[in-house]
């Protein structure tokens, strides 16, 4: 097995991965899972499970050294290794339980390379030397360069729970302000896909509360690809989003990212 990834950069591998894993996630879409309860509403599936062992397979094979921090299955390898890859097999995991497409895959080599799966479209969305592209299934195509754009005036809010900056801050507030809905339309989604989509040119942003988003594996992906198409990106409260930064608001361009700004700032 290690054959066949003999030669490969970190950015294929992290495709590789990644469509490792979304193979995993498309087969068993549509059947009946068994839950993992994690506590305060979360859960995991055997999918879940499942598809962090065969994104896991293949980095063993092509970087048995890197240490893997996954979602279902935390730390592998060393804890002092040079280089640590991120895991979320199944970003989305309650969509993919009531039968929604609505999910990601994502594999990010911290400070490297990173990859994010559409499992049912086909396409890998993916960074390679500070530059974002997308892969059609099979390499259909070829890659193709990311190209923001704002012009769906389309916002991804992550309107789950906890809610960290309440009262100061609620996404579910921004949706009630008069500038929002004058000149955006709200849409719910996976995260990582959410932020893949605002890379692609599909969304106008994607906005969320929470700490710590840039070194999570359920953030670390979409961030690094949306920094690399040339989206802005920051926290919530304007500041970089970085490891203790508040929250995320990435834009596909800085009017976009302005005005989403000023509308959660009057609250905060």
């Amino acid at each position: 097995m290690i054959d066949t990834y003999a030669g490969l950069d970190d950015a294929e591998i992290a495709v590789a991965a990644a469509r490792a894993g979304a193979e995993v996630v498309r087969t068993g879409y549509g059947r009946r899972h068994s839950r993992i309860e994690k506590g305060a509403g979360d859960f995991a599936t055997d999918v879940d499970v499942t598809a962090e062992e065969a994104i896991l397979a293949v980095l063993r094979a092509a970087r048995p050294e890197d240490a893997v921090h996954g979602e279902e299955g935390g730390q592998r390898g060393a804890a002092d290794a040079e280089r640590r890859w991120l895991v979320d097999p199944l970003c989305g995991t309650l969509n993919y339980a009531v039968g929604s497409m609505l999910v990601a895959v994502n594999v990010a080599l911290t400070d490297g390379p990173v990859a994010v799966a559409d499992p049912f479209s086909g396409e890998v969305f993916f960074t390679r030397e500070g530059t974002a592209w997308v892969r059609g299934e099979g390499g259909r195509g070829g890659d193709t360069p990311l190209a923001p754009t704002a012009a769906t005036r389309l916002v991804d809010v992550n309107l789950d729970p906890p809610f960290p900056g309440a009262p100061a801050f609620r996404a579910v507030d921004l949706l009630a302000h008069p500038r929002f809905v004058e000149g955006f339309r709200p849409r719910v989604v996976s995260s990582t896909l959410a932020l893949a989509w605002v890379a692609a040119g599909k969304r106008a942003a994607y906005v969320t509360d929470g700490n710590g988003l840039a070194g999570s594996v359920h953030f670390a992906a979409g961030i690094a690809l949306c920094r690399a198409a040339g989206c802005v990106v920051t926290g919530v409260d304007g500041a970089p989003a970085g490891e203790s930064g508040r929250g995320l608001v990435a834009a596909a361009d800085a009017e976009t990212h302005g005005a989403l700004l000023s509308m959660i700032r009057r609250r905060s």
